[in-house]
């Protein structure tokens, strides 16, 4: 609140207020997967203690800086990136943790509490910045800014976390990171929730870029009235927060979503159509109640669905998607506010959202809350007679199938799952072939980029959904099938 009031009464403040939303969230689009690697591979206390540090520098700086008027727009955009890059590594790590801290029945809950603690400080923190700016300006807002975070490094250093214990060495920085991006692009669910989210957010985003300029030119009011806006959020939100898991129980995630966004986008129209600030209230409660029904649902089911060994880099990913839409709309929407009208962007924006509840009606994502994702081991430990070190590779790995003629059609169908189930494990290819000279044999080779990735699979990334998905190949084949590993020759 404090960088976009600083610059409200500047005749660019429509585009410079929703660069400053840009320059927050850009930074999540380009650094959050590999923050979600390191929170995968460190010790996330430590890594969010370091973090903290960070912000406290940076934020202290954009303090002294802004009280002695040496903060032009464009220094004012730099810091704000600053503290995205922060954000970036620490929304990663603290998100995960969340798995950690409760048990799985209890996910879903512990995700909506962690928006409450989220959304009681959007609704205080605002009205606090309204009050201190009214009286004292923006530089103590960015004082209090700095100081909030001794908070988390109390908290932290008092917080022991157990190690985390592991049969398997940590991975190397560059292949965790294709990995999971390889994850995230060959599971349908997950590319789905990010699909739902992306179509919310992207719209949804023109209200907290263009709140400023909706407090300050539609309802008329000050930085004061403009902290009671974000309070009524709040307001909502926490609402949300403690009542989404009752509704959750009458209706599906997916019903849940799609009336979310109608609700959202017609609050929102209402927005430039209501004569005050009173009467802006119920409708800004409405949309707090929506916005964080919606990210809550979609985030819990993506949690829920992930298995340990990747939750970190796809919820990166998740969170990307996330800034990234409200990174390239936002100034769309500044735009569209500063060359047409203010009015216009709203309507549009609201639209959007409406049109894309509408279509969220036809777009299902299974549930899964109760889907098994705890490690399993499906294969026994491959029996070489060379020594394979874990660099070697790529390796390719030959499965061979004696499917009878009848049960080919069938098996092939079977085998398309088997793609995606290899490739979310760690394949970087796969083929299926059969064998001219034999009649009834058929190989399913794919390669992984190293020995160490493979060993991976073995222990470490399968699942009752890839337990399920052979199962079902297997039984169109006679025997059981067979696998040989083809090693690159040694240097």
């Amino acid at each position: 609140m404090g960088a976009q009031w600083l610059f409200i009464d500047d005749p660019n403040a429509a585009t410079i207020i929703s660069l400053v939303q840009t320059a927050a969230t850009l930074p999540m689009v380009m650094f959050a997967l590999a923050g979600g690697v390191l929170a995968d591979a460190f010790d996330r206390r430590r890594l969010m203690l370091w973090v903290q540090v960070y912000f406290l520098i940076v934020a202290g700086l954009l303090a002294v800086l802004t009280a002695i008027g040496s903060m032009p727009p464009l220094l004012l955009l730099a810091f704000t990136f600053a503290i995205g890059v922060g954000n970036a590594v620490l929304v990663s790590t603290w998100q995960p943790l969340i798995t950690e801290l409760v048990p799985r029945a209890h996910l879903a809950p512990a995700i909506r509490l962690d928006m409450v603690s989220v959304n009681v400080a959007r609704a205080v923190g605002p009205a606090i910045a309204g009050v201190v700016i009214a009286a004292w300006g923006v530089p103590p807002v960015f004082a209090i800014n700095a100081a909030c975070t001794l908070f988390l490094i109390g908290a932290l250093l008092a917080w022991r976390r157990p190690p985390a214990a592991t049969s398997v060495a940590r991975e190397r920085f560059l292949p965790a990171l294709r990995t999971g991006g390889r994850y995230v692009r060959h599971e349908p669910v997950v590319r789905l929730i990010l699909l739902r989210l992306a179509v919310f957010v992207a719209p949804a985003t023109a209200m907290w870029a263009l709140l400023p300029l909706i407090a300050n030119r539609q309802l008329g009011v000050g930085a004061d009235g403009y902290g009671v806006l974000f309070g009524a959020l709040g307001v909502g939100a926490i609402t949300a927060a403690f009542t989404v898991g009752r509704i959750g129980r009458r209706v599906s995630a997916n019903l849940l979503l799609s009336v979310m966004g109608l609700l959202f986008g017609v609050a929102f129209g209402l927005t430039m159509v209501v004569p005050g600030l009173l009467a802006a209230l119920p409708l800004l409660v409405l949309i707090g109640f929506a916005w964080t029904a919606t990210v809550a649902v979609l985030n819990a089911e993506l949690q829920l669905y992930l298995p340990g060994w990747v939750r970190s880099r796809a919820v990166a990913v998740y969170m990307m998607t996330f800034t990234a839409a409200q990174a390239l709309a936002s100034p769309l929407w500044g735009l569209i506010a500063q060359h047409v009208s203010l009015a216009a962007s709203v309507w549009i924006s609201a639209g959007l959202v409406v049109a894309g509840g509408l279509v969220g009606f036809a777009w299902h994502f299974p549930e899964s809350e109760h889907l098994d994702r705890a490690p399993l081991v499906l294969w026994d430990d491959a029996q070489l007679g060379v020594a394979a070190e874990p660099d070697a590779g790529p390796v390719r790995v030959v499965v061979e199938y004696l499917v009878p003629e009848a049960n080919v059609a069938d098996w092939l169908q079977a085998m398309t799952a088997m793609r995606g189930s290899r490739s979310r494990s760690g394949a970087i290819r796969w083929e299926v072939y059969q064998v001219g000279e034999r009649p009834g044999t058929w190989w399913e080779t794919y390669t992984v980029p190293s020995w160490e990735e493979h060993l991976r699979q073995h222990t470490d990334r399968l699942t009752a959904q890839d337990q399920a998905i052979e199962e079902r190949a297997f039984a169109f084949a006679t025997g059981v099938p067979t696998a040989v590993h083809l090693l690159p020759p040694a240097p």
